[in-house]
């Protein structure tokens, strides 16, 4: 954010985010980073003057500085239901300099001359530095890793000026009203410029009729965490300010439209030690009394709680943690006025006579707010004994709280009755045990990390993973997917998405001022189809279809596989495909 400059690209700010956002001014840009990759121009020679504009395929990312080899498509047909969200994808590539070029998406008109409204809209992509997977964790230097520019970035600018010998992608996103009619649909994806001729690409939608229930009443369990501090920095504003929870709003509500069931709070010190570039603010403040009784100030907490409820998030909150990294917690001394730090390792004196008072008062707080039944105290990839100690701990001194934990050592089998489970995705959960916690409707999701390269969100993953994750957790019956950050952004988070100890991309999936990305609507779409398939699935059953409900099952099956394999993405593909032919046939 420090190099936000006005570029020549200024613009207007697309219908679909001016009214959340207004004090902001999206025309401003930012500078995208040379591209690493050296290329020779020879991919340019053959390619003849003026604008060239194509669709293509959303599966496929394209080099910044390679012409493209592939044969025009100016047609494009997307099918989805009514309050369903869809992309397509277009490609512009010139060997000269192109400036001011806009992409407008027309209304969408019936055969009978009927309008679903603004429904469409187009945004550049931008370039970000980014890397490769190599070994996964582990502290990297830029130089060991190769660089590369990935498009990800979704900008909200009404012009883009085209560079020589670049291709330039734009996302186009089409939203379905709730209220639109079944039928076919025809609209216009315009390129201009003023010093050149208008293009038109023909996209056709086939509206089916069936209705996606809002994000809110989605039953895919998605866990993204959150960092408020991050959206502090990078927006300079004073962390817990009103300013802070003003600009934090757009982006938190961008993680409600994907369907987000929890809360991330914190109970102490940063709980995962600084790990990344901004620290966890507190949000309960711990003070020793000069009488040495101990009190707890929850105003920021309350506040930050209230605030997620009100946009719509409030299945559980998961608190973190009671087992930090570094096993530091701290504490104010009302005699000093400053803050202690203590190592409370589980299993010592220093342990229980630190946790067992606060997690007492914590409960009394959570019956007062009426937050109990919801809210979980989180551990994230403890190990078995600090975990166990943890657990008797919570027993003794708040049995009326559940637990949250990430686990990749089967810590559900010696505790089978928590509320919240997520496994490492590449350490899938006992086929008998998964059945067995979703009979007692206790929650289990799947997570991914810098540790697993399939699927995965970095920004250099291929943009189906993001897709297949929402799949992936229905083939193999899990209650949908946690991923450590939402938000975590890096120093740079508009030009560089790389950090010193993860693959690129892996801290956050947005981009500050509520931009959104390539991997966040490849990911709503996983989720929206894992919705449309249970309702599917439900209506079959209903019809006594068996002869479709197996020809779905198998297609779900195929993609019950946590690591890369040939094909994947056609099988991915061919599952989406027979579910709306099957959809189609089941609306009215």
């Amino acid at each position: 954010m420090n190099r936000i400059l006005c570029l020549g690209l200024c613009g207007g700010i697309s219908l679909a985010t001016f009214s959340q956002q207004p004090e902001w001014d999206k025309g401003q840009t930012f500078t995208e980073a040379p591209d690493p990759v050296l290329s020779g121009g020879q991919s340019w020679l053959s390619v003849k003057p003026g604008l060239h504009a194509s669709f293509v395929s959303i599966d496929k990312r394209f080099a910044k500085s390679e012409a493209p080899d592939i044969p025009a498509e100016k047609t494009m047909h997307l099918r989805g239901w009514q309050g369903e969200r869809l992309s397509a994808q277009v490609l512009l590539w010139t060997i000269d300099s192109v400036p001011g070029v806009k992409v407008q998406v027309t209304d969408p008109v019936g055969s009978n001359g009927k309008k679903l409204g603004a429904a469409g809209y187009a945004r550049f992509e931008r370039y970000i530095i980014t890397d490769t997977y190599g070994p996964g964790c582990g502290w990297r230097k830029p130089g060991d890793f190769p660089a590369s520019l990935s498009p990800d970035l979704l900008d909200d600018l009404s012009s883009f000026n085209l560079e020589k010998k670049k291709v330039r992608p734009v996302w186009i996103t089409i939203e379905i009203p709730r209220t639109a009619e079944k039928g076919r649909y025809t609209a216009k994806v315009e390129v201009t410029s003023p010093a050149g001729k208008r293009q038109e690409l023909n996209l056709t939608l086939d509206v089916i009729d069936l209705l996606l229930p809002e994000a809110g009443a989605w039953t895919f369990h998605l866990d993204q965490w959150q960092h408020p501090s991050a959206i502090a920095r990078v927006n300079k504003v004073a962390v817990w300010s009103d300013a802070h929870f003003r600009v934090m709003e757009p982006q938190m509500r961008m993680l409600a439209d994907l369907g987000q069931k929890v809360i991330t709070a914190t109970l102490n010190k940063d709980p995962w030690h600084v790990q990344t570039q901004d620290p966890y603010e507190d949000m309960i403040i711990w003070t020793k009394e000069k009488n040495g009784r101990w009190s707890y100030d929850y105003g920021i907490f309350d506040k930050w709680v209230s605030f997620m409820m009100g946009l719509g998030i409030k299945k559980m909150i998961n608190c973190y943690s009671i087992v930090p990294w570094n096993n530091e917690i701290h504490y104010k001394d009302a005699a000093t006025g400053k803050f202690v730090d203590v190592v409370a390792k589980p299993g010592t004196p220093a342990f229980t006579e630190m946790w067992e008072p606060f997690l007492k008062d914590f409960v009394r707080h959570l019956r007062e707010k009426g937050w109990l039944e919801i809210t979980n105290i989180a551990l994230d990839e403890r190990n078995k004994e600090e975990m166990g100690l943890a657990f008797a701990l919570i027993e003794k001194a708040s049995p009326a709280l559940s637990v949250s934990y990430a686990d990749n050592q089967k810590t559900y089998q010696r505790y089978p009755n928590s509320r919240d489970v997520s496994t490492a995705v590449q350490h899938p959960i006992d086929t008998k045990d998964l059945k067995d916690r979703t009979a007692r409707g206790l929650n289990t999701t799947f997570y991914v990390y810098c540790g697993n390269n399939f699927p995965n969100q970095f920004t250099f993953s291929d943009p189906a993973e993001s897709a297949y994750m929402g799949w992936y957790a229905m083939a193999a019956g899990y209650n949908g997917v946690l991923r450590w950050a939402f938000n975590s952004w890096v120093e740079q988070p508009l030009v560089d998405s790389r950090f010193r100890t993860w693959p690129a991309g892996d801290t956050y999936i947005v981009y500050p001022q509520a931009r959104s990305s390539i991997r966040y609507e490849r990911l709503l779409e996983g989720i929206q189809d894992y919705e449309k398939v249970r309702i599917v699935k439900k209506l079959l059953e209903q019809n006594q279809d068996n002869t479709r409900l197996n020809a779905l099952n198998a297609a779900i099956e195929k993609l019950n596989n946590n690591k890369r394999h040939d094909g994947w993405n056609n099988d991915l593909n061919a599952a989406k495909e027979l579910l709306n032919d099957i959809a189609a046939s089941l609306g009215k």
